[in-house]
Protein backbone atom coordinates (compact mmCIF):
# COMPACT_ATOMS: atom_id res chain seq x y z
CA UNK A 1 0.00 0.00 0.00
CA UNK A 2 1.15 3.47 -1.47
CA UNK A 3 1.33 6.23 1.55
CA UNK A 4 -2.15 6.89 2.02
CA UNK A 5 -4.07 10.12 3.60
CA UNK A 6 -6.74 8.98 6.55
CA UNK A 7 -8.71 10.76 9.19
CA UNK A 8 -7.77 9.90 12.91
CA UNK A 9 -10.51 10.28 15.58
CA UNK A 10 -10.10 9.65 19.16
CA UNK A 11 -13.77 9.87 20.63
CA UNK A 12 -14.84 9.77 24.46
CA UNK A 13 -17.87 8.15 25.55
CA UNK A 14 -19.43 7.81 29.24
CA UNK A 15 -21.64 4.94 29.09
CA UNK A 16 -22.78 3.28 25.71
CA UNK A 17 -24.03 -0.15 24.55
CA UNK A 18 -23.17 -1.45 20.81
CA UNK A 19 -25.45 -4.16 20.40
CA UNK A 20 -25.30 -7.69 19.55
CA UNK A 21 -27.73 -8.57 17.15
CA UNK A 22 -28.44 -11.69 18.98
CA UNK A 23 -29.10 -10.65 21.89
CA UNK A 24 -32.00 -9.75 23.47
CA UNK A 25 -33.43 -10.42 26.88
CA UNK A 26 -29.73 -9.62 28.21
CA UNK A 27 -28.80 -6.38 25.33
CA UNK A 28 -24.79 -7.47 25.03
CA UNK A 29 -22.53 -5.31 23.62
CA UNK A 30 -19.51 -5.73 21.40
CA UNK A 31 -16.35 -4.38 23.57
CA UNK A 32 -16.04 -2.24 20.33
CA UNK A 33 -18.24 -0.53 18.15
CA UNK A 34 -18.57 -2.46 14.99
CA UNK A 35 -17.72 -1.70 11.30
CA UNK A 36 -21.28 -0.96 10.42
CA UNK A 37 -22.14 1.08 13.46
CA UNK A 38 -18.87 3.40 12.70
CA UNK A 39 -19.90 3.83 8.83
CA UNK A 40 -23.11 4.35 9.46
CA UNK A 41 -22.64 6.97 11.60
CA UNK A 42 -19.98 8.92 9.24
CA UNK A 43 -22.53 8.65 6.58
CA UNK A 44 -25.32 10.38 8.66
CA UNK A 45 -23.25 13.32 9.42
CA UNK A 46 -21.49 13.86 5.81
CA UNK A 47 -24.92 13.20 5.10
CA UNK A 48 -24.17 10.58 2.60
CA UNK A 49 -27.53 9.16 0.95
CA UNK A 50 -25.81 6.44 -0.85
CA UNK A 51 -22.69 4.00 0.23
CA UNK A 52 -19.68 5.72 0.07
CA UNK A 53 -16.28 2.99 -0.28
CA UNK A 54 -14.26 3.51 2.91
CA UNK A 55 -12.20 1.30 4.69
CA UNK A 56 -12.34 1.84 8.76
CA UNK A 57 -9.72 1.07 11.64
CA UNK A 58 -11.25 0.59 15.10
CA UNK A 59 -9.40 0.29 18.51
CA UNK A 60 -10.00 1.10 21.98
CA UNK A 61 -10.82 0.74 25.68
CA UNK A 62 -12.96 1.15 29.05
CA UNK A 63 -12.71 1.15 32.69
CA UNK A 64 -15.40 -1.57 33.28
CA UNK A 65 -19.06 -2.75 32.44
CA UNK A 66 -22.29 -2.49 34.41
CA UNK A 67 -25.44 -3.60 33.73
CA UNK A 68 -28.02 -1.28 33.26
CA UNK A 69 -32.37 -1.54 33.34
CA UNK A 70 -34.66 -0.14 30.95
CA UNK A 71 -37.99 -0.07 29.96
CA UNK A 72 -38.97 -2.51 27.35
CA UNK A 73 -42.41 -2.23 25.34
CA UNK A 74 -43.52 -5.74 23.22
CA UNK A 75 -46.52 -5.53 20.19
CA UNK A 76 -46.99 -8.55 18.29
CA UNK A 77 -49.96 -6.55 16.97
CA UNK A 78 -52.32 -9.41 19.23
CA UNK A 79 -55.62 -8.37 20.06
CA UNK A 80 -55.81 -7.35 23.92
CA UNK A 81 -56.35 -9.92 26.58
CA UNK A 82 -57.21 -9.21 29.89
CA UNK A 83 -54.07 -10.54 32.31
CA UNK A 84 -51.72 -10.92 29.33
CA UNK A 85 -51.30 -7.65 28.03
CA UNK A 86 -51.05 -4.77 30.86
CA UNK A 87 -51.38 -1.92 28.12
CA UNK A 88 -54.43 -1.42 26.25
CA UNK A 89 -54.10 0.22 22.31
CA UNK A 90 -57.29 1.00 19.62
CA UNK A 91 -56.23 1.54 16.08
CA UNK A 92 -57.77 4.21 14.45
CA UNK A 93 -58.16 2.73 11.52
CA UNK A 94 -59.86 -0.87 12.49
CA UNK A 95 -61.45 0.56 15.80
CA UNK A 96 -60.26 -2.57 17.53
CA UNK A 97 -57.90 -2.85 20.74
CA UNK A 98 -54.61 -4.56 20.36
CA UNK A 99 -52.19 -5.40 23.32
CA UNK A 100 -48.78 -4.39 24.06
CA UNK A 101 -46.51 -5.65 27.13
CA UNK A 102 -44.39 -3.09 28.91
CA UNK A 103 -41.73 -4.97 31.53
CA UNK A 104 -38.13 -4.64 32.14
CA UNK A 105 -35.29 -5.67 30.97
CA UNK A 106 -31.29 -5.61 31.09
CA UNK A 107 -28.51 -3.51 28.81
CA UNK A 108 -24.93 -4.42 29.46
CA UNK A 109 -22.89 -0.57 29.57
CA UNK A 110 -19.33 -0.02 28.80
CA UNK A 111 -18.49 2.73 31.12
CA UNK A 112 -15.49 5.58 30.41
CA UNK A 113 -14.47 4.10 27.03
CA UNK A 114 -12.02 5.97 24.37
CA UNK A 115 -12.02 4.69 21.10
CA UNK A 116 -9.60 5.41 18.21
CA UNK A 117 -10.62 5.65 14.74
CA UNK A 118 -8.44 5.55 11.28
CA UNK A 119 -10.96 6.85 8.46
CA UNK A 120 -9.81 5.63 4.69
CA UNK A 121 -12.33 6.54 1.74
CA UNK A 122 -11.33 5.28 -1.42
CA UNK A 123 -12.01 8.59 -2.89
CA UNK A 124 -8.79 10.38 -1.51
CA UNK A 125 -10.75 13.59 -2.27
CA UNK A 126 -13.10 12.78 0.03
CA UNK A 127 -10.81 13.35 2.71
CA UNK A 128 -11.55 17.18 3.66
CA UNK A 129 -14.86 16.66 3.09
CA UNK A 130 -15.35 13.40 6.08
CA UNK A 131 -12.85 15.70 7.97
CA UNK A 132 -15.10 18.71 7.91
CA UNK A 133 -17.97 17.35 8.75
CA UNK A 134 -17.28 15.32 11.49
CA UNK A 135 -15.10 18.58 13.17
CA UNK A 136 -18.37 20.90 12.89
CA UNK A 137 -20.82 18.03 12.33
CA UNK A 138 -24.63 18.86 12.08
CA UNK A 139 -26.27 17.41 15.35
CA UNK A 140 -24.24 15.69 18.24
CA UNK A 141 -22.37 12.51 17.33
CA UNK A 142 -23.65 9.87 18.51
CA UNK A 143 -22.38 5.56 18.46
CA UNK A 144 -23.90 3.01 19.63
CA UNK A 145 -27.56 3.71 20.47
CA UNK A 146 -29.32 6.75 19.39
CA UNK A 147 -28.78 8.34 23.17
CA UNK A 148 -25.27 6.90 23.51
CA UNK A 149 -23.18 10.45 22.87
CA UNK A 150 -19.71 10.98 21.70
CA UNK A 151 -17.02 13.20 22.32
CA UNK A 152 -14.56 14.41 20.42
CA UNK A 153 -11.20 14.53 21.80
CA UNK A 154 -8.80 14.97 18.72
CA UNK A 155 -9.66 15.16 14.91
CA UNK A 156 -6.74 14.95 12.08
CA UNK A 157 -5.74 14.23 8.52
CA UNK A 158 -2.67 12.28 9.26
CA UNK A 159 -0.56 9.55 6.87
CA UNK A 160 -0.72 6.10 6.78
CA UNK A 161 1.86 3.75 5.47
CA UNK A 162 3.29 0.32 5.44
CA UNK A 163 6.40 0.02 7.88
CA UNK A 164 8.54 -2.36 8.93
CA UNK A 165 8.73 -2.94 12.78
CA UNK A 166 12.12 -2.57 14.44
CA UNK A 167 10.70 -4.43 17.32
CA UNK A 168 8.39 -6.10 18.57
CA UNK A 169 5.47 -3.86 20.03
CA UNK A 170 2.40 -4.55 21.94
CA UNK A 171 -1.02 -3.16 20.86
CA UNK A 172 -2.19 0.00 22.97
CA UNK A 173 -5.50 -0.51 22.31
CA UNK A 174 -8.15 -3.21 22.14
CA UNK A 175 -8.08 -3.66 18.38
CA UNK A 176 -10.59 -5.14 15.82
CA UNK A 177 -7.86 -7.21 13.51
CA UNK A 178 -9.25 -8.56 10.55
CA UNK A 179 -8.24 -12.37 10.49
CA UNK A 180 -7.19 -12.00 6.27
CA UNK A 181 -4.06 -9.74 7.36
CA UNK A 182 -3.03 -12.84 9.41
CA UNK A 183 -1.29 -14.20 6.10
CA UNK A 184 0.60 -10.96 5.84
CA UNK A 185 1.20 -9.52 9.41
CA UNK A 186 2.73 -12.05 12.15
CA UNK A 187 0.06 -11.45 15.05
CA UNK A 188 -0.22 -14.08 17.26
CA UNK A 189 -3.12 -14.05 19.48
CA UNK A 190 -5.78 -16.20 21.51
CA UNK A 191 -8.96 -14.26 21.34
CA UNK A 192 -12.59 -13.82 20.51
CA UNK A 193 -13.29 -14.03 17.30
CA UNK A 194 -16.34 -11.97 15.60
CA UNK A 195 -18.68 -11.67 12.51
CA UNK A 196 -18.68 -8.21 11.79
CA UNK A 197 -21.31 -6.00 9.71
CA UNK A 198 -19.74 -3.95 7.54
CA UNK A 199 -22.05 -2.58 4.71
CA UNK A 200 -25.51 -4.67 3.02
CA UNK A 201 -26.80 -4.79 -0.39
CA UNK A 202 -30.92 -4.72 -1.07
CA UNK A 203 -32.17 -8.10 -2.45
CA UNK A 204 -35.44 -8.99 -3.04
CA UNK A 205 -36.76 -12.17 -2.04
CA UNK A 206 -40.10 -11.63 -3.46
CA UNK A 207 -42.49 -9.02 -4.65
CA UNK A 208 -42.30 -5.80 -2.90
CA UNK A 209 -40.31 -7.01 0.30
CA UNK A 210 -36.37 -6.62 0.55
CA UNK A 211 -33.99 -8.15 2.85
CA UNK A 212 -30.70 -6.82 3.81
CA UNK A 213 -27.73 -8.95 2.48
CA UNK A 214 -24.59 -7.93 4.76
CA UNK A 215 -20.96 -8.32 3.96
CA UNK A 216 -19.42 -9.34 6.95
CA UNK A 217 -15.30 -9.15 8.00
CA UNK A 218 -14.32 -11.62 10.63
CA UNK A 219 -11.96 -10.24 12.89
CA UNK A 220 -9.96 -11.11 16.20
CA UNK A 221 -10.55 -9.02 19.10
CA UNK A 222 -6.89 -8.04 20.36
CA UNK A 223 -5.98 -7.14 23.41
CA UNK A 224 -4.17 -4.43 24.67
CA UNK A 225 -0.68 -4.68 26.29
CA UNK A 226 -1.09 -8.46 26.07
CA UNK A 227 -1.05 -8.88 21.83
CA UNK A 228 1.89 -7.67 20.06
CA UNK A 229 3.24 -7.22 16.59
CA UNK A 230 6.32 -8.82 16.16
CA UNK A 231 10.06 -7.20 15.13
CA UNK A 232 10.71 -7.69 11.64
CA UNK A 233 6.82 -7.68 10.71
CA UNK A 234 5.20 -5.29 7.73
CA UNK A 235 2.99 -3.24 9.38
CA UNK A 236 0.47 -0.15 9.04
CA UNK A 237 1.20 2.78 11.41
CA UNK A 238 -0.26 6.37 11.36
CA UNK A 239 1.94 9.43 12.08
CA UNK A 240 1.27 9.09 15.71
CA UNK A 241 3.04 5.45 15.40
CA UNK A 242 -0.36 3.71 16.23
CA UNK A 243 -1.17 0.29 14.76
CA UNK A 244 -3.76 0.97 12.18
CA UNK A 245 -5.88 -2.47 11.05
CA UNK A 246 -8.08 -1.54 7.65
CA UNK A 247 -11.50 -3.37 6.67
Amino acid sequence: MNEKKAIRLELYQNLVNYKKPTSFQLKETYPLPPYSTVIGMIHNLCSFDEYVPMKVSIQGKYHSKINDLYTRYEFAGAAFEEGRHNIKIMNSEDEKYYGAIRGVSTAELLVGVKLLIHIVPENQKLIRFIYDSLKNPKEYMSLGRREDLAVIESINVVNIKKTLMDNSKKLDYDAYIPVSLFDKYSFKAKGTIYNLNKKYDKANIKKDVQIRKWEKIKVIHGVANMNEVYSEVETILDDYGNFVFLA
